[in-house]
């Protein structure tokens, strides 16, 4: 008893003295902060510009109504971009906004250098199942044909939030839209379609999903298990659509959503001859699995399309990189979209013509080919 009393008599006198406890290490950083700088040293090939001109088959330009296009066309030569397509081509609104859009966005697009820039038409489907929506759809599609529209792009509203006149989801293959893919098919245009978005989007928000950053920073992009429906079913409505319209062309945009399980965009697009597919938003899962991707780009070099998606040039770089080069473990442009590193395909240059600008060429009608290489 008498020396655990000394012992906190001693103890109480050294803290009165000055002396405190051990101090406490800070707190770890969060995943969210956690940045290192590799202290990897290998073989670097950092590229601003591609090896042969390309074109951007998926890009959106909201002001090219009425934008100055000059400084796009300086940003595009920066890049060794030949062609842009904007798939906003009806911006967003009414039919009739819609309509003047177009017109104004062609006008605009043919005083800055026609040859260069191109668009897709859109469809509003929020009035279907009006009496004539389909027979008035398919009108506007072949008046803006006529026009000069490339394609007819989707947007991912078809089959998330699109209703109809009753309320009613509108299915990505619902059959009121036969005509419409029918149509693209008679006249020799394609359909780039964007169908729902990453399945992490639909999983759970809990450590195991990929996801988490992009989700936790966005939080908008979170959805339940059943919002609008499974995942996977929302998927198989496009799938219907190709299956279904087999003398049509599609671009899966995003490459279908499956760039990170190649062994079944392999099998999708076996069983759909028709089925195109474009890598916007998606090289960071191209990038982490080079050798699997350049099997994929290999066998599919026919049918594989270059687009971006958002507008931002210093992001190309990572594309060219990826695509070009056989560099090693180095970062990609958005951590949110992907924390782990990324590693080039090395693809050689017959390939890189077909996906970079052969490839569209053949594909989207109408496009000037005299600025490409042969």
């Amino acid at each position: 008893m008498r020396i655990f009393y000394l012992s906190a008599f001693l103890l109480t006198g050294l803290l009165a003295c000055g002396q405190s406890k051990p101090s406490q290490p800070d707190m770890p950083l969060g995943f969210e902060e956690y940045d290192p700088v590799s202290t990897l040293k290998v073989p670097e090939h950092k590229l601003t510009r591609s090896k042969f001109p390309f074109i951007d088959v998926h890009n959106h330009q909201w002001d090219m109504d009425k934008a100055n296009l000059k400084p796009l066309l300086a940003q595009m030569d920066s890049l060794n971009m030949g062609i842009m397509i904007n798939l906003s081509g009806r911006g967003w609104g009414s039919v009739a906004q819609g309509t003047q859009f177009f017109d104004n966005a062609m006008a605009n697009a043919a005083k800055a250098s026609p040859k260069r820039l191109a668009l897709f038409t859109n469809l509003n489907f929020d009035e279907i199942g009006r009496k004539g929506w389909t027979e008035d759809a398919v009108k506007l599609l072949e008046e803006d044909v006529k026009k000069g529209a490339r394609g007819l792009k989707i947007f991912k509203n078809l089959g998330l939030n699109n209703k109809d006149v009753s309320g009613q989801r509108v299915r990505v293959d619902d059959p009121r839209l036969d005509p419409i893919w029918a149509k693209c098919g008679e006249l020799g245009i394609p359909v780039l379609i964007h169908t729902a978005d990453p399945k992490s989007f639909w999983d759970p928000m809990d450590r195991y999903n990929e996801r988490w950053l992009e989700l936790k920073l966005h939080g908008g992009r979170k959805r339940s298990a059943n919002d609008p429906i499974p995942w996977d079913k929302l998927i198989a409505e496009q799938h219907n659509v190709f299956r279904k319209h087999p003398k049509t062309t599609f671009i899966a945009a995003h490459m279908g959503w499956y760039p990170n399980d190649l062994n079944k965009l392999d099998s999708l697009m076996t069983v759909f001859p028709n089925m195109n597919v474009e890598i916007g938003a998606v090289i960071a899962e191209l990038g982490r699995q080079p050798r699997a991707s350049r099997k994929f780009f290999e066998k599919y070099q026919d049918r594989i399309l270059f687009g971006k998606d958002s507008w931002v040039p210093s992001e190309y770089a990572t594309y060219f990189r990826v695509l070009e080069t056989e560099d090693e473990y180095f970062p990609y442009h958005k951590k949110y979209h992907a924390f782990w590193r990324m590693y080039g395909m090395g693809l050689p240059d017959e390939i890189l013509k077909k996906v970079y600008y052969k490839n569209a060429l053949r594909i989207v009608p109408g496009l000037d080919k005299s600025q490409f290489p042969k």
